[in-house]
């Protein structure tokens, strides 16, 4: 469930000083923006950050985008990284736009690797081109991936879990690895940081579902 529409939140996104608001005025550079060196690691539909977050505290020499489409969710996960006094950290961004626009915001070969955290199952069939591991999403994470990057994809929903493997294997990705019981496997679930949703949905008692996927 996405948040109600925050009034102010446009503007204090506007405003914050590590959010980018031309980000396609980097396409190519991404990382002049960190210092140049270091792996960049995105997050698309990031939420309230705290998967993110806790990953740039743990990983100090890997630069890190949380792109989130809607602004009042990225206003919460803005607030979090303000309170917390996480804004001293130097190697993580945000950003407020479509992963539709992806292609156009990062170069050929800029991206080490991509999160997708539970996403949108968009139940309907007629809706299945919006799932961000579609056929289409993949063709668009295709052209901003490094040859040898991979996606990371968690979530709850056995259907859109099924649909993915099945989106990945028809457009030749290579799946380097699958569970079904996250929290219980103890190869997977090593270093595993959780987001909002999955500490939400495990104490429910749902299995989270992992798929890892390379171009090669």
């Amino acid at each position: 469930m996405r948040l109600r529409n925050i009034p102010g939140a446009d503007q204090f996104i506007e405003v914050h000083a590590d959010v980018l608001n031309d980000a396609a005025a980097y396409q190519g550079r991404w990382l002049d923006v960190f210092g140049g060196k270091g792996e960049i690691h995105i997050e698309i539909g990031m939420g309230k950050g705290q998967f993110l977050l806790q990953l740039a505290q743990c990983n100090p020499n890997i630069n890190y985008i949380g792109i989130e489409r809607y602004s009042s969710v990225l206003l919460r996960a803005l607030e979090r990284y303000d309170t917390e006094e996480l804004n001293e950290l130097k190697n993580i961004k945000f950003l407020c736009e479509n992963a539709m626009n992806l292609p156009d915001i990062f170069g050929h070969d800029e991206v080490d690797r991509i999160y997708l955290n539970f996403s949108d199952p968009w139940p309907k069939a007629k809706h299945a081109r919006r799932r961000l591991t579609s056929r289409e999403f993949l063709e668009r994470y295709e052209k901003v991936l490094k040859a040898d990057g991979i996606i990371e994809f968690k979530t709850d929903n056995r259907g859109l879990f099924d649909f993915s493997i099945e989106e990945a294997r028809a457009a030749d990705w290579n799946i380097c690895a699958v569970t079904y019981d996250l929290h219980h496997d103890e190869t997977m679930n090593q270093g595993n940081i959780m987001t909002e949703y999955e500490e939400k949905f495990s104490g429910l008692g749902n299995p989270i579902y992992k798929l890892v996927i390379s171009l090669h």
